[in-house]
């Protein structure tokens, strides 16, 4: 698999609170992200995978959902993590 359990770890720890910290809304959109490129990255050479195009799409949608939710929670930490990760609206 493209991430192991080293690069999770590291994930969450840098966005999460932790380096277990796998619920917190910032570490989940952080690994959809690093997911996203993946597959971003795959589609540029296999223009006819549509199944991982699906795939994308519903990621994109989850995040999308993810930090709508900071949003509405609280403005700053979705701020902080927009700028972070370099996402645009």
């Amino acid at each position: 698999m493209y991430l192991t359990s080293e690069e999770k770890k590291e994930i969450f720890g840098k966005y999460g609170k932790s380096n277990t910290d796998t619920g917190s809304a910032e570490s989940q959109v952080a690994l959809f992200s690093a997911r996203i490129s993946h597959l971003t990255e795959h589609l540029r050479s296999n223009k006819k995978d549509y199944s991982t195009e699906r795939a994308l799409k519903m990621l994109v949608g989850r995040r999308r959902q993810l930090l709508d939710y900071l949003k509405m929670k609280d403005i700053e930490r979705y701020r902080k993590i927009i700028k972070e990760l370099g996402i645009r609206k």
